[in-house]
C-alpha cells in the first residue's frame, strides 16, 4: 500500500495538540493497515524516526436528527511517537497556540 493510502490525515483535537507536545502525533489511518505499515508510512512522509505505534479503531456511534437515526463511520486511528528533538511540521504551528 502507498505511503499516502495509509496515511489518511492528521487528527485536530485539543488532545493530540496536547500529545504533539511530547512529540507524540495522531493520524487517521486505513483500517487495514498494520503498525509496520504505518510506522514506514510515517517514516517516508514526514523523514522523521518513529519509535512507537499505537492503534486504536474507533467505533461508530448513533446518531439522531430529527427523526431520522444512523451512525457514524467507524474509523482506525494511530498515535505515532518519533525520535527526541524531531517533530512533524504539520503540527508545529498550531503547538505554539497552547
Amino acid at each position: 500500500m502507498d505511503p499516502s493510502q495509509v496515511i489518511i490525515r492528521p487528527v485536530v483535537s485539543e488532545k493530540s495538540y496536547v500529545l504533539a507536545t511530547a512529540e507524540k502525533y495522531t493520524f487517521r489511518v486505513h483500517p487495514t493497515a498494520h503498525k509496520t505499515q504505518i510506522k514506514q508510512a510515517v517514516e517516508a512522509l514526514f523523514d522523521v524516526d518513529v519509535l512507537e505505534v499505537r492503534t486504536q479503531s474507533v467505533p461508530s456511534k448513533p446518531k439522531r436528527r430529527g427523526l431520522t437515526s444512523g451512525r457514524t463511520r467507524a474509523w482506525k486511528k494511530a498515535v505515532v511517537q518519533v525520535g527526541p528533538g524531531q517533530s512533524i511540521p504539520i503540527f508545529q504551528g498550531l503547538e505554539a497556540d497552547l
